[in-house]
């Protein structure tokens, strides 16, 4: 019921504020007038279940900015950091206003934070979203475009000057345009949880630009809204300009950490404040591990001493053991989905969330309850399935339905098309669906998210350009082509634009779901930073001025020749070595076992038959052939019986194949690249 929900609930009378903590000892709830002048304060009641408090306050509406005071344990080397001097952001704000001023004021017991941290503000929610206006797109026909709000339009010419890098530039028809002729059909946002920048950074004078740090689970982040404009408004309205245009909002969540760091080091602006144990996961210092004794990593364990169990990098890591936590979690979730109307997650670091007291685990009980919330149901689920924990890798372990981010398939991918050539039967696999981490009965060949770039690492035209990183970062696997950096080689050029082809290729044409990450099919460029997570919109952002619109062509078509034909979208298992998916050398033969192991292998040849989709689609769908070659040299490949008709190929600038003429017998393909024919009809009948 409303009264229960966590956050601030608008009735007809007034406004029910609901927060959790277990330790606290007193709440008080401030108000504060639209100068941010505090103009009341009031004690919040105790509920029977000893977690819970709530007040309804009458008079109080839409509009009203407040925070917390907790009074209760503020001794952080036991676990606890509760300090009635610091204002605190509501966990479950719906929306949140002002800036965090980095000031010792935030951590120094004892000393008064309001003036430099943020109010929490009362929203009143629309209507709840019409489910008929969502596009509801099969998981076989998804394809996803990761997306920065502020990268992707704060350097488009046509999108109004005070809309760029905002939330209503998502729903600019320019950009709306560009993405329905691309062939996208979900558009997954980089973080828009209400996000603060570290206090490291603010001090360099830089900020986080992705936003993986955030405040407020719940909130649309304030500055991608207008100057003075509604955060939630401007949100909601860019996602049903997207839906009425066909194309769903994913949203790419932080559930794993927040912005408050370390305890004892970080500030205390909400959840520590609140309730520090129940929020994070705690081990004691010295040890490596909570379950680990009597010593852990070469320093005495003090079992009394407790610090943070960080296992994502980021100075804490919040315990979805507790219930308190996941119910914050679970409901912030369908209010994403019921008052803003979004139709997918990704979930950042999602091994942290299933986390129980030794390890990840399948069974884990937000899992469970994120399935029985009747408002989630039919929203598309995706994991990036892995953290810096013991056992952290947990790819595979995700149920149905589920999704998984593959990194297998990027790292294999971007071997082969570097020249690895030991990476075949892997690339052979991937391209497969990946069926030895996900084939279980209950998923299908979608299960596997793949990319070869996304915001984290190389772009694509990076990722054909330079060798190693410039500056900070680890190895992407990556190679220039013979020249690393920018250079005007011609034949450099064309290598580097048939390897970005041929990457694209191989995520499209793929079993599992395809994802794209924003501006690659425009050809953007970090100039060889791989860490970009500091990279300013009005330098960095997609370079519209700039675009390589041939790329652009060459993408759609690639996209448009996947939506035609559904033997490469098919959401079933196909193996390596189905009979209806023969693999062979570029001589036509049947791979072996040691043609998949040869060292100086350079090509192979795969044929996709209608009849291995067993009547899920057109008995008249053709058979497809899909020819990819390594190396420099051009490769003549001997063809199965025919006729064929050339339907993309990465030698060609657009992609594009303007006439129906046959292929009969052999088809030379320049290398690196990829070709994919179609079979012709028989007209002789």
């Amino acid at each position: 019921m409303a009264a229960e929900r966590l956050g601030a609930t608008v009735a007809a009378t007034g406004t029910r504020f609901r927060v959790t903590s277990t330790v606290a000892e007193r709440i008080e709830l401030c108000l504060f007038d639209s100068h941010d002048e505090e103009t009341d304060h009031l004690d919040v009641e105790r509920e029977p279940d000893g977690a819970g408090w709530s007040i309804e306050v009458a008079g109080v509406g839409h509009g009203q900015r407040y925070g917390f005071r907790v009074h209760g344990p503020g001794d952080p080397a036991r676990g606890h950091a509760c300090d009635p001097a610091k204002l605190l952001v509501d966990p479950a704000a719906r929306r949140v206003t002002g800036e965090v001023r980095w000031t010792p004021e935030l951590v120094a017991p004892g000393v008064d934070s309001s003036p430099f941290v943020p109010r929490s503000v009362v929203v009143e929610p629309a209507a709840p979203i019409d489910a008929r206006q969502r596009p509801r797109t099969s998981w076989d026909r998804t394809v996803v475009y990761e997306a920065h709000v502020a990268h992707l339009t704060a350097r488009h010419p046509m999108v109004p000057t005070e809309d760029r890098g905002r939330y209503r530039g998502l729903a600019a028809p320019p950009v709306l345009d560009h993405l329905q002729r691309l062939g996208i059909t979900a558009v997954e946002l980089l973080p828009v949880q209400h996000f603060v920048s570290e206090r490291g950074l603010a001090a360099a004078g830089q900020r986080n630009v992705w936003g993986y740090n955030p405040l407020a689970w719940g909130a649309p982040h304030a500055g991608y809204a207008s100057p003075g404009g509604d955060p939630v408004a401007e949100l909601r309205a860019a996602v049903a300009a997207m839906h009425e245009a066909g194309i769903e909002v994913w949203l790419d969540v932080v559930y794993n950490h927040t912005c408050e760091g370390r305890l004892g080091e970080g500030p205390i602006l909400s959840w520590r404040g609140f309730d520090n144990a129940d929020t994070y996961r705690l081990r004691p210092a010295g040890a490596d591990h909570p379950r680990e004794h009597p010593r852990g990593n070469g320093h005495p364990v003090d079992p009394m001493h407790l610090v943070d169990e960080d296992v994502t990098g980021c100075g804490n890591a919040v315990d979805t053991r507790s219930p308190q936590v996941r119910r914050l979690i679970v409901e912030t979730l369908e209010r994403w989905v019921t008052e803003i109307g979004v139709d997918g997650f990704r979930f950042d670091l999602a091994a942290t969330l299933i986390r129980g007291d030794d390890g990840p685990t399948a069974d884990h009980p937000l899992l469970a309850e994120i399935a029985a919330e009747p408002a989630l149901a039919g929203v598309k689920l995706v994991a990036e399935p892995w953290d810096l924990g013991p056992g952290g890798y947990a790819v595979g372990t995700f149920p149905a339905p589920w999704r998984e981010w593959n990194d297998r398939f990027r790292d294999d991918t971007r071997d082969l098309w570097r020249n690895e050539p030991e990476r075949w039967p892997d690339v052979a696999r991937a391209l497969t669906g990946s069926a030895e981490l996900f084939r279980r009965p209950d998923r299908p060949a979608t299960a596997s998210v793949n990319a070869v770039a996304t915001h984290d690492g190389f772009t694509l035209a990076d990722l054909v350009s330079y060798d190693e990183p410039v500056g900070a970062g680890h190895g992407q696997r990556s190679w220039g082509g013979g020249r690393s950096g920018p250079t005007s080689d011609p034949e450099v050029l064309a290598n580097r634009a048939r390897r970005q082809r041929s990457l694209l290729a191989s995520v499209i044409c793929a079993q599992g779901v395809p994802m794209i990450h924003a501006g690659d099919e425009l050809g953007r460029s970090q100039g060889g930073t791989a860490d970009g997570y500091t990279l300013e919109p009005g330098e960095c952002g997609v370079p519209w001025p700039e675009a390589d619109w041939d790329l652009v062509a060459w993408t759609s078509a690639a996209l448009g020749l996947r939506r035609a034909h559904p033997a490469l979208r098919w959401d079933g298992w196909l193996d390596p070595t189905d009979p209806y998916l023969a693999w062979r050398t570029e001589a036509g033969a049947v791979m072996r076992a040691d043609d998949w192991a040869d060292p100086d292998r350079r090509a192979l040849q795969v044929l996709i038959l209608p009849s291995a989709q067993e009547g899920a689609v057109d008995p008249e769908d053709p058979p497809i052939l899909v020819l990819v070659a390594t190396g420099t040299d051009p490769i003549s490949f001997v063809l199965p019986d025919g006729p064929w008709r050339a339907a993309l190929d990465t030698g060609l600038r657009r992609g594009l194949v303007h006439d129906d003429v046959a292929v009969v017998g052999s088809r030379l393909v320049d290398a690196p690249g990829v070709v994919v024919l179609v079979r012709r009809p028989d007209r002789s009948a």
